[in-house]
């Protein structure tokens, strides 16, 4: 278990490290943030310098999706390279009664490809700080150890196979009797990272940081707990604005971290989020993009993506064109740094984007991309609002086409994206080759995929 970073390290790192040939990697996998809740995607909420400094300091994507729009399987997207779907895992992971009910396996493969054990292969020193969600927790005692997956070391929530016991008191998100306080437990994550790299000196650092911020519930100090916390205050804005802004002032740490460290320079630092926001707001934290959380309209998947290398990325860039996914960053981070993929004898479904990000190419994708979610929604009825919270269980975007459709073929909404990003006109009827066309790749796709590795469940 990673020990809590202390002295030198927890007040602000002394400098003096040698910065290493290839560069550090800092993946920072916010949870649940909407697509405009930082200000350089136009969000209103706060100022969020210190994220926008990422992309001030290095490039902003503009068109980024995550493989699927809630937790687990977003993760299992982003660590693997490839969809979840070929992983079988369908949702977010609760005990197994709820997992097999959602047609879901319990944890991710030991067997599949992991970016941290690429990284460990090529020598770096792997930690994973924060929120797992890939397996274990609850009632699911067998999973693989974090360490498994490629990782040195590690500090992880209730939700993972090894919880670290000062933010676990209890079975569940956080608790009162939690040594590290809610409203603390971004700045324990921080520290950690910096903690790590400073004992690395000599080795290169591949480290996910992966917050619960900014998941519910929104619980910013001891007095605001106190004061309303109580009285179901948790999920209002009231309390989500100095919950982003304690976030915020917190990656400007580790950002101000790393530069005392002297490895500024030869890090690259990724900020994006696993899918979307819950509440949304009335979609005020999704740029007006329809949907949220667990849908696969635009604001369940589309997330804010900032990438910094000083030493390699061009600054004050914004890239509105490259369409880019979760499943590609495995391949790109490691042709970025000179390393090649371990995969297992699998293949990654992502694109390697090295050139764009580095400014050397405007890459273009040239294959369609998928997603699915939502078995255990099917047969039950949509709620009032289900424009905003129930999407079809299946969706391909080619181009500027989307379509959307139910694991049987019925429900199909397709989108011009150029020409309507919020989903509002659903043009099924005016173009019925393309909605043919679409709809039978994405069923193909979900029908080839779907648990092709993993074999049947226990």
């Amino acid at each position: 278990m990673l020990p809590l970073a202390a002295g030198a390290a927890a007040a602000g790192i002394c400098a003096g490290a040698r910065e290493k040939t290839k560069p550090n990697v800092i993946i920072i996998y916010t949870d649940d943030m909407g697509y405009s809740d930082i200000s350089c995607y136009g969000g209103r909420f706060t100022n969020t310098s210190n994220i926008d400094r990422i992309g001030r300091e290095g490039i902003q994507f503009n068109q980024y999706y995550t493989a699927c729009p809630i937790s687990s399987p977003s993760r299992v997207g982003i660590t693997t390279g490839m969809y979840p779907t070929q992983w079988g895992i369908t949702t977010f992971l609760n005990d197994r009664k709820s997992n097999r009910k959602n047609n879901s396996n319990d944890f991710l493969s030991k067997d599949a490809p992991s970016m941290a054990r690429s990284f460990k292969a090529a020598g770096y020193a792997t930690a994973h700080i924060g929120k797992w969600h890939m397996g274990g927790g609850r009632d699911v005692k067998d999973m693989p150890h974090i360490k498994e997956y490629g990782f040195d070391e590690w500090c992880s929530t209730w939700e993972s196979p090894d919880p670290d016991p000062l933010i676990t008191a209890s079975n569940w998100i956080w608790s009162e009797k939690d040594s590290i306080k809610r409203w603390e437990r971004t700045q324990y994550f921080v520290d950690k990272v910096l903690n790590f790299m400073q004992r690395h000196p000599d080795q290169p650092c591949f480290v996910n940081l992966w917050p619960d911020d900014m998941h519910t519930p929104y619980v910013p100090s001891q007095e605001e707990y106190e004061k309303s916390g109580k009285n179901g205050y948790w999920e209002k804005e009231i309390n989500f604005v100095p919950v982003l802004q304690e976030f915020d002032k917190q990656i400007g740490r580790l950002l101000d971290g790393i530069e005392k460290l002297g490895v500024k320079d030869n890090t690259i630092v990724i900020f994006t989020s696993d899918n979307g926001p819950n509440p949304s707001y009335k979609n005020a934290r999704t740029a007006g993009l329809r949907g949220q959380k667990a849908t696969l309209y635009e604001g369940g998947i589309r997330m804010p993506f900032l990438v910094m290398w000083p030493d390699k990325i061009k600054p004050g860039q914004v890239n509105d064109q490259t369409v880019l996914a979760s499943i590609d960053l495995l391949p790109t981070l490691c042709s970025m740094v000179g390393i090649k993929p371990v995969m297992n004898g699998y293949s990654t479904d992502g694109i390697d984007f090295s050139k764009t990000i580095l400014g050397k190419k405007e890459q273009k994708r040239r294959t369609p991309m998928f997603w699915e979610f939502g078995q255990h929604f099917v047969g039950k009825p949509l709620p009032n609002n289900a424009y905003q919270t129930r999407s079809p269980n299946i969706a391909v975007r080619d181009g500027d086409w989307k379509l959307l459709v139910n694991y049987d073929g019925t429900s199909a909404e397709l989108y011009n994206l150029k020409n309507d990003i919020n989903e509002t006109s659903n043009v099924v009827k005016e173009n019925p080759e393309i909605t043919e066309r679409l709809k039978n790749l994405a069923l193909d796709w979900y029908k080839s995929n779907f648990r092709k590795y993993v074999g049947e469940l226990k």
